[in-house]
């Protein structure tokens, strides 16, 4: 663990080790039990868990902690649930709720942001900004932290509308949904306003912009929405001097240039998206995250996590700005043994 190797990385600087970062694998509670000895489960009290977890993160050299503040409570309720599928441990985030915000595709449209959510008090937001990354910075003491935005732009459609309404506003009315989507960024623009004006160097920006298969909408249309209101989102960071990392789950191959032109500083990404294609294009010039497949962990042996590690070691080893990790999280399935062999493959593999 070592926040002077993880901002070397962010500083597109050399360390001796390739630095290293985990998504989940510090709620894996066997794992985690079996790493630091530490008698902990998902029925362990907070305080219990969180002992744990430093202990964890510190025992895997964790340089860079994922992290963000601004999720849906920014939303005042007007928002759709989806429910959740079970991924943690004894399925504690299992949840059956579900509730449709918008019913009619014309209720999107006419949707009044700053009528139905308001302004902000800038000055507090930059505060509660500072605060949270105050907080996990004295979990993960010598690391890089972060604070940031998960429902940055898509991510927030998602999350307003739920998946049937998205697509069916993005189908019947394409253009009018753009408009909307402006009218979302615009109102947004203030929360990056206050990330500008905090006092940490590195800030986490989230944005689920596709799905597994890439692109769920004409890619024109991002160019057209997406892709400009990032421009506009970033200014005031840029101008301030932080570094943007920018998080997108799925396929983002066929975007890789269009984020970079946006002025994001790094990628974190699933193994879908071509890190190769990052490393060769912006592998001196930018940071990138990734992009080991869980999977693999999951269903290999030991030979094929091996290879996943030296794969992406091959590819990003010679990129200052690389940073090791799993790009899909190590969930708490993931058999013991495998997770173990994956930490010695990129302790013995990390070393430049």
């Amino acid at each position: 663990m070592s926040y002077a190797d993880g901002m070397a990385a962010m500083n597109l600087e050399f360390s001796s080790r390739v630095p290293r970062t985990e998504f989940s694998a510090c709620h894996h509670w066997e794992l985690v039990k079996t790493v630091t000895g530490i008698d902990v489960s998902s029925k362990s009290n907070e305080a219990e868990r969180e002992k744990a977890r430093i202990a964890f993160m510190k025992e895997w050299n964790y340089d860079f902690v994922w992290n963000v503040l601004i999720h849906n409570q920014i939303y005042d309720g007007k928002y759709t649930k989806m429910g959740h599928a079970v991924y943690a441990t004894d399925g504690e985030d299992y949840d059956t709720e579900l509730f449709q915000y918008f019913t009619e595709p014309e209720d999107v449209l006419k949707f009044d942001f700053d009528a139905e959510l308001g302004q902000r008090d800038i000055k507090q937001l930059t505060r509660d900004f500072n605060n949270n990354y105050a907080d996990v910075s004295k979990v993960a003491t010598d690391a890089v932290n972060t604070s940031g935005i998960y429902v940055t732009l898509m991510s927030g459609l998602i999350e307003m509308l739920g998946w049937d309404m998205l697509l069916l506003t993005a189908g019947i009315y394409p253009e009018e949904f753009g408009d909307f989507t402006n009218r979302y960024a615009k109102w947004m623009q203030q929360y990056f306003e206050a990330l500008a004006e905090t006092d940490f160097p590195v800030v986490k920006i989230h944005d689920d912009i596709v799905w597994t298969a890439g692109a769920f909408l004409n890619p024109e249309w991002y160019r057209k929405y997406i892709f400009p209101n990032y421009k506009k989102y970033f200014a005031p960071l840029i101008e301030s001097g932080k570094k943007i990392i920018y998080t997108c789950d799925g396929n983002f191959s066929a975007f890789i240039d269009d984020i970079a032109d946006s002025g994001v500083n790094g990628f974190i990404m699933e193994p879908l998206t071509d890190m190769k294609y990052i490393a060769e294009k912006y592998g001196k010039t930018h940071v990138f995250v990734g992009n080991a497949d869980t999977n693999v962990l999951l269903r290999g042996t030991k030979e094929d996590i091996y290879n996943e590690v030296k794969r992406c070691m091959d590819i990003g080893k010679s990129c200052p700005g690389f940073f090791m990790a799993v790009g899909n999280h190590i969930p708490s399935n993931t058999p013991i043994e495998n997770a173990l062999y994956y930490n010695e493959c990129y302790e013995k593999l990390g070393r430049r």
